[in-house]
């Protein structure tokens, strides 16, 4: 046992026989000065790791002390063999003095010379791997088995917690034991690393040996002027050969010149095939020839459709113009603002989509539908970056190469249900689309060059005006298809609706036959709509009960007035307004819905209770206000109108539009309000013949509303005779069909007080009034 100062090596190990440098710092100068002291030179390293010390040192000696070449102050120390640690004793100076037990080392015995053997083997693969030929000679003239274990000391390789369990090792034997499992540990790592690192040169030079063959590929193939295997991979030739503007051709060859730079494995090489192929498709100079004869041109939109005059005049009118353009030299192909936006709105059934086909034919152009319902992406609309994974062109430019011309007929279905999402307002993105005056310039974001869109004919179609963006609906113009009158429903049915349904069916005319007056008292009684959506499923079903009767009994079948109801059962539809109105506070008023016009009943009650106004049936803000001004009209213009208003203010009123569960909203229902308001408190019943449609003001003006053509057609439909309108709306009854404008008899109003006069029954007619009111 011996006192020695103990000597810390942070984070290091020092084994016996290792010559090691030690950076001195106050601790480890402490330990250095006091051996020095004490004229032997011997200290006791000792490791420590992460802060602690380990229980077993090495008895070292201090060979030299001095600076390193960066001028640090270190000392050179040689390991001499192990000890284990003690007590801590005192000692002079400043370092740390323990008694140290010097451990005894058995002789090697039993497997320690074939470990050792085994050890050479293994180390001297891995020193040959390194290059270190020097270490390789200096371990074959190690004869002692202990040096030659801890000469280990020096692998950089080993971990310390590898290192400080070979220094407690005192037997060698187990510390060769331990150094050639971990040595061949290290072997197998390596050899998996050489693997990988192997592989990846490999897999590089097969690379750049693949590009630099392809590369040479193309220009042998280029010199001897031969195309690719499939033809497809010059594209430089079919860019070259492809009828393309002078922008585009230079745009594509830029392209071109990418790819023969990229390598294939590069994913641009893809992305530009596909750009380059989506430009080849394109019809950059394909256009249809218009026909310019007006007669075949009319001939085939009556064919197709009944009615609908007003469209029908418009596509002549732009047939027309485009035939003077032509005639003048004006340009009319890819002409700056030669392009027409019509916009269809209606409600569903009366044709909108289907009257696509028909321009398209008539013109003599290609059609292709674009569907714009629920679409929330600006990018369907102009296309997505090429950036993207998956990018597309935008619809508009895969309309063109469905179409396979520039100047097709396109039809925007939907338009009024785009939606505004995260991936920005589609509509928005319409707007250049559908400007004459920009959209021979389009830019697609995945094309980006330009596209000449102003030959192009757009048709956009729409149920509610209402609903299509402001600075979108002004790019248009705005075509309204109101509905039919039962005439034309009964023309459609007969020459379109029937003979697709036989031909759906299975059965010819000869089979089945349907009168006339049996299609008139399906569209009038069976089918109240405004378009024929409705009539033709009621076809439908007529026909497929003949077709069962027809499986029983081969016998031709004939449909008419008499045997409807065993085909579609009672009537759903009937007259309702004078039954409605029979009593006072009921009034028959005319609306626009999303299906087209209809009727609306507004009913009027009061009761005992606390004054004021109960609203229901779902209404609108606007709704509501209508209903507080028509009854502060009234109150304010009683008497004048003889009408006590202590009846209003006294009692609790009760305003109802029957349908609750249908939201309604919009100012057309305010002399409708007035009039059940007034028929109520005088007891006088509203006259059932009439509706009426207006908007009323607290000084009893009528002011005008829209979808007046659509309300009268419901009024038609509904069986009224009579139709009040306010007066300045008096310039759309030009619109109405002359078959509706002959069976209505229409009053056009400026005051309430003149709806009220006309609209109410005689007081000395004979009425139910309400009895509470009479008494107030």
């Amino acid at each position: 046992m011996a006192t020695l100062p103990v000597l810390p090596l942070t984070d290091a190990v020092l084994l016996p026989g290792m010559v090691v440098p030690v950076t001195l710092d106050p601790t480890t100068q402490a330990a250095v000065d006091a051996a020095r002291a004490t004229g032997d030179k011997k200290v006791l390293a000792v490791p420590r790791i992460d802060g602690e010390y380990g229980s077993v040192g090495v008895i070292a000696t201090i060979e030299k002390v001095g600076r390193l070449p960066d001028g640090e102050p270190a000392a050179v120390v040689r390991g001499l063999s192990r000890a284990r640690i003690g007590s801590g004793v005192p000692g002079p100076g400043a370092a740390l003095w323990v008694e140290a037990t010097e451990l005894d080392e058995p002789a090697p015995a039993g497997r320690a010379r074939e470990l050792a053997r085994e050890y050479r083997a293994l180390m001297t693969s891995v020193l040959q791997q390194r290059g270190a030929w020097q270490v390789i000679d200096a371990m074959e003239r190690m004869t002692d088995l202990s040096e030659l274990a801890d000469a280990a000391g020096y692998a950089p390789w080993l971990t310390l917690a590898q290192k400080t369990e070979l220094l407690a090792a005192a037997d060698v034997t187990a510390r060769l034991e331990l150094l050639v499992g971990w040595v061949r540990e290290h072997l197998a790592e390596q050899e998996v690393t050489e693997q990988i690192n192997s592989d990846v040169r490999e897999g590089l030079e097969k690379t750049q040996r693949e590009f630099l063959l392809r590369q040479q590929l193309a220009a042998i193939r280029k010199e001897l002027g031969e195309d690719s295997p499939d033809g497809s991979a010059d594209y430089r030739a079919r860019v070259e050969a492809a009828t393309l503007p002078e922008k585009v051709r230079e745009a594509a060859l830029r392209e071109v010149g990418k790819l023969e730079r990229a390598s294939d494995a590069s994913p641009e090489a893809g992305w530009i095939r596909t750009w380059l192929d989506t430009v080849l498709e394109m019809p950059w100079t394909t256009r249809t020839e218009d026909n310019t004869d007006l007669a075949a041109a009319r001939a085939v939109l009556d064919a197709d459709h009944a009615g609908l005059a007003d469209v029908k005049d418009r596509i002549l009118e732009y047939l027309a113009v485009r035939n003077r353009r032509a005639e003048r030299n004006l340009g009319v192909v890819g002409g700056r603002g030669s392009g027409a936006v019509l916009a269809l709105a209606g409600p569903p059934g009366v044709g909108k989509t289907s009257l696509g086909e028909s321009v398209a034919r008539a013109l003599g152009r290609n059609f292709v539908r674009v569907s714009l319902g629920g679409v929330r992406d600006e990018a369907e609309i102009r296309g997505h970056r090429r950036t993207y994974v998956g990018a597309l062109p935008g619809r508009i430019v895969r309309a063109l190469r469905e179409a396979g011309s520039m100047n097709p007929v396109v039809l925007l279905d939907e338009v009024d249900k785009l939606a505004v999402g995260y991936s920005g307002d589609p509509a928005a993105a319409l707007l250049e689309v559908l400007d004459p005056a920009q959209n021979h310039t389009f830019r697609d974001h995945y094309l980006e060059v330009d596209l000449d869109l102003s030959d192009v004919l757009f048709l956009a179609t729409a149920n509610v005006v209402e609903t299509i963006p402001g600075p979108l609906l002004d790019r248009m113009e705005l075509v309204t298809l109101d509905g039919y009158t039962e005439d034309e429903k009964v023309a459609i049915a007969r020459d379109h609706l029937l003979p697709r349904q036989l031909q759906r069916a299975g059965l010819t005319a000869e089979e089945v036959t349907v009168a006339d007056d049996a299609l008139t008292l399906i569209a009038g009684e069976h089918t109240r709509e405004a378009g024929v959506r409705q009539l033709e499923r009621a076809l439908a079903k007529i026909l497929r009960k003949v077709a069962v009767a027809l499986a029983d009994d081969p016998t031709p079948v004939r449909v008419d007035a008499d045997n409807l109801a065993r085909y579609l059962g009672r009537p759903r539809f009937t007259p309702e307004s004078a039954e409605r109105t029979a009593v006072p506070g009921v009034a028959t008023g005319l609306a626009v819905t999303g299906a087209g016009g209809d009727v609306l009943f507004i009913e009027a009650t009061s009761m005992e209770g606390e004054p004021g106004l109960t609203l229901t049936g779902q209404l609108g803000d606007v709704m509501k206000e209508s209903a507080q001004i028509a009854l502060s009209y009234l109150r304010s213009n009683g008497r004048r109108l003889g009408i006590d208003p202590n009846a209003l203010a006294g009692r609790r009123i009760h305003l109802h539009v029957p349908a609750g569960a249908v939201p309604k909203d919009g100012p057309s229902a305010g002399i409708t309000m007035v009039t059940a308001l007034a028929s109520l408190v005088t007891g006088r019943p509203v006259r059932p013949e009439f509706g009426m449609t207006g908007e009323v003001t607290l000084s009893g003006r009528v002011l005008p509303i829209g979808g007046v053509k659509q309300k009268l057609l419901a009024a038609h439909r509904a069986g009224l005779t009579e139709v009040i309108i306010p007066a300045r709306n008096e310039p759309d009854l030009d619109d109405l069909p002359a078959e509706v404008r002959e069976a209505l008899t229409v009053h056009t109003l400026a005051d309430v007080a003149d709806v009220l006069a006309l609209a109410l029954r005689p007081a000395d007619a004979d009425t139910r009034t309400d009895p509470a009111l009479t008494a107030a």
